[in-house]
């Protein structure tokens, strides 16, 4: 077995490949940039290895930085994580050349598999069903449009070397295939160093589902089921799981077969994921085979108790599989939920910044997470489980360099439900500030209808949220919750501000009974009645609700007892009650006395400033290209200007008819968030 390894990688899935390496007993190194230089990866790992600039095109990918760090060290293998490096066969090749071991599949296997054009042409040839499309080279816009056309419209317009959804464009008409070509091309070449680009037909209405094959250099291998990932965003995954809710046994073990059958054809030796699209029907067609370890692959060892990258280092080593495809069950039920820096109520534009505040919630091992025993050696266990691979922690910086994922949050339970409900729990008690993310949305999914019955298509997003996110409203009975919640609060609080003013001997008679509770546009006449063991608040219709918690003024995050089901609520404190945050909804809660709610009906409303006749950047990023002029008129969601953040290209669109009057911004400026791009008449 390998004494050190070098992962050739950073943030969480680099601190991921460092837990499973220091179980082993293997010693390992990290490589960073100037922006990762106190990143948290570079702070595990036995050895740190500067290799450059903060731009991955500088550092991260640059081979010869990267087997420089190798000979400095005098690591016997590298494991690449997923992205950078992950998939260059130049890379593999140079590691056998100097006689590393690439904790990864052969170089062959990479060409065929990697490339999405040579791995649909083996697919075919392997009587695997594929999805109609153009295989060979796009040379430019025109031929793009050409064959848009002859395929049909809508396209998927993909970059040959991509993933994590860079360099993917969905196209439903000759103007969006020429803009998503050049788009798709250019993000290609930024993030992969390879601008090839092929079409193919976009099934509409589709399940993505993935097969997780596992494989030695001896000829054997196993599928590991498969996980469901249909909610995705932009085409990049949000949401994953395993089992899918959708499939049945017999189309299960076809698909793992198929994946199989498929491995073998090109001599694949390492952890690799085979993608499909799934139909209603339940009639797959291959996709790509990912030649790597997946961002979702926590689902899989959540369900199997199978370390996946334990396995890929034996494998690597040159170990026989000791697992067995009848060894392989499925131990109840995992959900991801991926946390990125990015701001939903910014149509998910890329939010950069310090993390002010980052606590997730407390790990716990339960089912087969007992077996792996990789992540929580020291955790608690319990009837379900809680698992959070991140990268970052609080006080650290989110990058513009980077992907914007913070972290994975990984629950499992015995059935679907049960691990669902662990989720919920587990995001309301994930505490992030300082940045945009996506907290709010993922915890609004996990109580879609759609979600919660499995009826979910990869057009999840936008058929559900079709103008975006803006927020959650809940329902009567959650609001009485949160309204008994805050008033049981805000009598704490009282009682807290009148023993530190030092004006009141009795605090009890002092503090009112009497509140209005105002949150979401209702207002709540409640009638607190206290004692040493909680709280219980009265409407004014009759009804009732015991509250009961530990709770003190100053704690972020209240866990709180209401008629005996736990509630969980981020608390944070504005004038004259509390901003509350829970199941994806963002509240105002104002607790206030009966006379006091009643001046308040008088206040006038506070109109927020108008912008209408301004581009405003939505978020910290470089201005690429603009498409515009001063005095040119413009239509309807014609193309402004393209910012790069993250590296994703944005287009910003007019989204009314106009004249432009001003330019403030040009190709190669970077702006912060709501700076103003351009100015309309």
């Amino acid at each position: 077995m390998f004494k050190k390894i070098l992962i050739a990688n950073r943030g969480e899935i680099a601190c991921r490949v460092i837990k499973t390496a220091r179980k082993m007993g293997i010693a390992t190194v990290a490589i960073y940039s100037d922006a990762d230089r106190n990143a948290l990866h570079v702070k595990m790992a036995d050895e740190a290895v500067h290799i450059g600039p903060p731009p991955a095109s500088e550092s991260y990918i640059v081979i010869d930085k990267v087997m420089d760090a190798i000979k400095q060290t005098g690591a016997e293998a590298v494991h690449p994580g997923y992205g950078f490096l992950s998939e260059n066969p130049k890379f593999a090749e140079a590691l056998e050349k100097a006689g590393v071991a690439f904790i990864g599949p052969p170089k062959g296997a990479i060409e065929a598999m990697g490339d999405k054009i040579t791995s649909k042409k083996i697919a075919q040839e392997a009587k695997v069903s594929t999805v109609p499309g153009y295989m060979g080279l796009i040379a430019d816009a025109d031929e793009a449009v050409k064959i848009s056309n002859e395929i049909g419209y809508p396209v998927m317009i993909k970059a040959s070397a991509g993933g994590g959804g860079k360099g993917m464009r969905i196209a439903w008409s000759d103007e969006e295939a020429r803009e998503g070509f050049q788009s798709s091309k250019n993000e290609a070449a930024n993030s992969f160093g390879d601008d090839r680009i092929f079409i193919e037909k976009f099934v509409t209405q589709p399940r993505h589902i993935e097969i997780q094959v596992l494989c030695d250099q001896h000829g054997n291998g196993v599928f590991l089921h498969e996980r469901e990932c249909s909610i995705q965003r932009r085409n990049q995954k949000v949401v994953e799981e395993a089992p899918s809710p959708f499939l049945d046994a017999k189309t299960r073990k076809a698909m793992g077969e198929q994946s199989l059958a498929l491995a073998h054809a090109v001599g694949y030796a390492s952890a690799g994921t085979v993608e499909f699209i799934v139909d209603g029907n339940k009639n797959f067609y291959f996709l790509e085979m990912n030649t790597r370890l997946q961002v979702e692959h926590p689902v899989t060892e959540l369900i199997t108790g199978v370390d996946l990258v334990e396995q890929m280092i034996r494998v690597a080593a040159g170990e026989k599989l000791k697992i067995k495809q009848s060894d392989l069950k499925i131990g109840g039920w995992a959900i991801e939920n991926r946390l990125y820096a990015e701001d939903p109520y910014r149509n998910f534009l890329p939010s950069i910044g310090r993390l002010t505040r980052y606590r997730p919630p407390v790990e716990v091992a339960a089912g087969p997470m007992l077996e792996a025993g990789t992540w929580h050696d020291d955790a608690p266990t319990g009837e379900t489980g809680v698992r959070n691979d991140t990268g970052v922690y609080e006080g650290g910086e989110i990058s513009m360099y980077y992907d914007p994922m913070i972290a994975k949050l990984c629950t499992w339970g015995p059935d679907r439900g049960a691990a669902i409900e662990s989720m919920r729990v587990a995001l309301d008690s994930f505490e992030v500030e300082g940045i945009g993310h996506n907290l709010p949305f993922v915890a609004a999914v996990m109580d879609h209808p759609k979600f919660i019955s499995g009826d979910m298509t990869t057009a999840f997003i936008e058929e559900e949220y079709p103008d975006g996110f803006d927020g959650v409203e809940l329902d009567h009975s959650s609001l009485r919750r949160i309204a008994a919640s805050a008033a049981a609060m805000h009598r704490v609080a009282e009682i807290r501000r009148t023993r530190v003013s030092g004006r009141m001997d009795n605090h009890e008679r002092k503090v009112g009974e009497d509140w209005v509770v105002s949150l979401q546009g209702q207002d709540h006449v409640v009638k607190i009645a206290a004692d040493r063991e909680g709280s219980t608040v009265a409407f004014d219709d009759g009804a009732s609700l015991r509250v009961a918690s530990d709770w003190t003024p100053g704690d972020q995050l209240a866990k709180l007892d209401v008629d005996g089901t736990p509630l969980v609520l981020k608390v944070g404190k504005i004038s004259g009650g509390f901003r509350i945050r829970n199941r994806g909804a963002d509240i105002k809660v104002h607790v206030r006395t009966p006379r006091q709610a009643e001046l308040a009906t008088l206040m006038p409303e506070k109109l927020p400033p108008d912008t209408s006749k301004m581009l405003l950047c939505p978020m910290p990023g470089l201005i690429v290209s603009v498409n515009v002029s001063e005095g040119d008129e413009v239509q309807e969601g014609q193309a402004l200007c393209t910012v790069e953040a993250m590296k994703m290209e944005n287009i910003l669109r007019a989204e009314k008819k106009g004249v432009v009057s001003k330019i403030n911004a040009g190709p190669g400026d970077s702006l912060a968030v709501d700076d103003v791009i351009m100015e309309f008449e």
